[in-house]
């Protein structure tokens, strides 16, 4: 699984696929507190963005890849 819950904190890492958007929204919705880290993530599938601007959790850390820290960071107003 690219999406988890570890101490509280959702991790999002490796290449997050079109299957990992319903886990994180169930993640986000179950606590909605709950930061987002994206440091290990190198690729985030859009249904992902999807859910990440419709909930708009707190973002930890800098994305792996260099699209997602170009197009997507500013996005999310997480950097």
């Amino acid at each position: 699984m690219s999406v988890r819950l570890a101490d509280g904190i959702i991790i999002l890492e490796g290449e997050c696929q079109v299957d990992e958007a319903e886990p994180l929204l169930e993640l986000l919705l179950a606590d909605p507190g709950a930061a987002v880290d994206w440091s290990g993530c190198t690729h985030l599938h859009t249904s992902l963005v999807q859910v990440l601007l419709a909930l708009r959790p707190g973002m930890a850390g800098s994305p792996g890849s260099e699209f997602l820290r170009k197009w997507i960071l500013p996005t999310l107003n997480c950097g």
